[in-house]
């Protein structure tokens, strides 16, 4: 526990900073989720809109340091490409999951 006084404040600062960050990030993912549900849907329309929260809620974020601002390019772009992808009717092409590589062409 802290004992100055000014390291008391910044531990509530910290407490109250991490709640707050918390919650705009989850604020994030679930707006991510109902982008990825009316997209699996098929409701194209709504899922352009719930793309347009979450853009925007994401640059949010990242101006407010919250998350990087390359992990905000990187949600919005696997979105919209899913979006498009679903909206021509073509298959999205699904990234690989973290530490697999692609297949080797043979």
């Amino acid at each position: 526990m802290p004992h100055s006084a000014s390291a008391k404040k910044r531990h509530r600062q910290n407490l109250r900073n991490r709640d707050r960050n918390r919650a705009v990030k989850s604020v994030i993912k679930s707006e991510v989720r109902k982008v990825l549900e009316a997209i699996s849907t098929g409701d194209v329309g709504s899922a352009k809109e719930h793309l347009k929260t979450v853009a925007k809620r994401a640059d949010q974020a990242a101006a407010k340091k919250t998350i990087h601002r390359n992990r905000a390019a990187r949600i919005k772009s696997r979105l919209s490409a899913r979006v498009k992808a679903a909206s021509t009717g073509a298959p999205a092409k699904a990234s690989p999951a973290k530490g697999q590589k692609k297949a080797a062409k043979a």
